[in-house]
């Protein structure tokens, strides 16, 4: 009984190490950038999973319909 007071230390060290270090994540997850992004780099981040969304489902004309209708709103 003696030891409680020493366990409840630790134990507030520990939790206080654990919180810091999910905080320290959550931050390297969020990233330190904010802003945005330039079209060409988005659509050149999204342009390799449409491609082999668009072989695997077989869907040009759902592909084409959406790169027409982006291309009008990067027209703007």
């Amino acid at each position: 009984m003696a030891d409680t007071a020493g366990r409840t230390v630790n134990r507030a060290r520990r939790r206080r190490s654990v919180a810091m270090a999910v905080d320290a994540t959550a931050e390297a997850c969020r990233g330190a950038r904010t802003g945005t992004r330039h079209p060409l780099v988005a659509a050149v981040m999204v342009l390799p999973m449409a491609i082999l969304l668009t072989i695997t489902f077989g869907g040009w004309e759902a592909v084409v319909t959406q790169a027409s209708s982006v291309a009008g709103m990067l027209g703007r």
